[in-house]
Order: C-alpha cells, then sequence, then structure tokens
C-alpha cells in the first residue's frame, strides 16, 4: 500500500483473510483498498458481510458502517451514505470522522443548513487548536446560507449570513462583496459602500474586485468624479496595484479621457508587464 502498488496489496490482504477468516480488521482495510481501487461494489460486498456477524461490538458496528458509508459515497449512492453516516452518529455521537464526512456530504448537496449544524456539532467536540480552521469553515457555511437566501429573495436573511460569515472569520471575501450587494438591492448605498470599504481595508489584493461595484455605485449616486476619486486615493496608498491603475483607465475612456486612460494602463504595465488584460485594454 505505501509503495502504492494496490494489486499486490489486495492480493496479500486477500491472502490474511484466508488465513485468519475471522481477523475484522484485515476484511475492513481489504473492503477500503478495493474502494480506493475504484471496485466500489466489491468493497460494498465485503463490509455488508462483515455486518452480518454476531457479537459485532458496538464501536466495531460503527466503524463497518463508516466504511460502508464511504463506499456508498463513493459509488454515488447520495442517500444511502447519508444514511450510513446518520446511524454512526446515532451510535457514536461524538464519531468526528462520521460527521466530518456527513457534513461534507451536505456540502456538495448545497444542503448549507445541514452542513452548517453538522459543523456546529464537530465545533462542542473539537480542541482550541482547531478553532481558526472552524471559524474559517463556518464562515464559508454561512456565506452560502447568504446565498441561498438571496436566491430566494429573503435580503433580510442574506444579510444577516453574511454578516455573521464576516463577524466568524473576517478575511471572507465573498461575504464584503455579497453583503455590499444585498446593501445596494436595498437602496442602503452608504451601508453597501461600508461593505466593500471593508473588504480594501482587509484585504487590499482583492480590492480590485469592489471596483466594478463601487463605480456602479457612485454613478447611481450622481457621482462619478468619487470613483476618481478613491481609485487615486488607493493607489497612492497602494502604489504597486496594478489592477487599480487598469480600473480608472477604463473608466476614464468610457468618459473619452483617453490620453489620462492611455497613462494609467502604461503605468499598470509597469507593475505588471505580462499582465494580458492590461495590453488588451492599451491596444
Amino acid at each position: 500500500l505505501v509503495s502504492n502498488q494496490i494489486d499486490l496489496a489486495i492480493e496479500e490482504l486477500s491472502q490474511a483473510a484466508r488465513v485468519d477468516s475471522d481477523a475484522l480488521e484485515i476484511h475492513l482495510i481489504l473492503g477500503n483498498v478495493h474502494r480506493e481501487r475504484g471496485q466500489v461494489a466489491r468493497a460494498i460486498q465485503v463490509h455488508q458481510a462483515l455486518l452480518q456477524r454476531p457479537k459485532l461490538t458496538k464501536v466495531e458496528h460503527a466503524y463497518i458502517l463508516l466504511c460502508l458509508g464511504l463506499d456508498f459515497k463513493r459509488g454515488g449512492f447520495v442517500d444511502r451514505a447519508l444514511e450510513a453516516f446518520n446511524e454512526v452518529i446515532r451510535m457514536d455521537p461524538s464519531n468526528q470522522y462520521a460527521l466530518l464526512y456527513l457534513q461534507k456530504l451536505h456540502e456538495e448537496q448545497h444542503q448549507w443548513a445541514d452542513a452548517h449544524r453538522i459543523r456546529k456539532q464537530l465545533v462542542a467536540l473539537s480542541g482550541p487548536d482547531t478553532q481558526p480552521r472552524n471559524q474559517l469553515i463556518l464562515a464559508f457555511l454561512e456565506n452560502a446560507l447568504g446565498t441561498e437566501a438571496l436566491r430566494v429573495g429573503d435580503r433580510g436573511h442574506a444579510a444577516r449570513h453574511f454578516q455573521s460569515a464576516i463577524d466568524q472569520d473576517p478575511d471572507t471575501t465573498p461575504a464584503y462583496l455579497n453583503l455590499g450587494d444585498v446593501r445596494f438591492i436595498q437602496g442602503d448605498f452608504e451601508g453597501a459602500e461600508a461593505a466593500w470599504d471593508g473588504l480594501m481595508a482587509r484585504a487590499p489584493d482583492r480590492a480590485y474586485l469592489a471596483f466594478d461595484r463601487l463605480e456602479r455605485l457612485y454613478e447611481q449616486q450622481g457621482l462619478p468624479k468619487r470613483f476618481e476619486e478613491r481609485c487615486r486615493g488607493f493607489i497612492a496608498a497602494n502604489p504597486q496595484d496594478w489592477r487599480a491603475r487598469l480600473g480608472l483607465g477604463r473608466h476614464l475612456a468610457s468618459r473619452g479621457r483617453h490620453q489620462e486612460a492611455f497613462d494609467l494602463m502604461l503605468s499598470a504595465l509597469e507593475q505588471n508587464p505580462h499582465g494580458l488584460t492590461v495590453h488588451q485594454a492599451v491596444w
């Protein structure tokens, strides 16, 4: 297995299983190897046979079900995988492996509320050393919940989820953008600007994601000059940022100020000489 000789590993494990047919762990591993080999039907057969054994301990039963759930997941049998993982959790509520796989399944099905609920259970079982990662994942799920709420027109809940994502992890870039979008739709232009400003302050390297939004915002307010001021201020604070120069250049070009736009784009090329989008804008 270590040297990735899967077929030989299956042969040796099969021989070991014949030598000691009662050795549960050998059959478990053999089934897992079949699954990794892509032989899902064989893996399911091996693990289901283990479930029929008498006098299984609770831990053994749960572990076999966990392996079987992974078999079903690999084979695309989502409902059966969910059923297996949920059964493991019923038998062992603190089984973090089952909870983790269950969360991933819910994420793959875009069942964000269920995924968020499972992650909260994992957080309760985790130690303090896992908190940063937990915060990051919870923030991702909160943002996904907000996107789902926005999709069905529930702007209030969407805004709360996006704000919660930022509170969980201030580096959740999409949440700032989405929160600003919701506020913009609601007519809260000041709030939208504050959300996008939060992104620019927190992650200057991703500030360019807010440029088009800010330009639209200031146009809506009848303050196109404000966008130019913001871009020039950002360039002054971040002299190596080429995207701000490109954004401002396009803005000026759309208003017929071609020479100023051309100079800005040449300046952007100095910072990013291989940027195809900048060359296209210059042309």
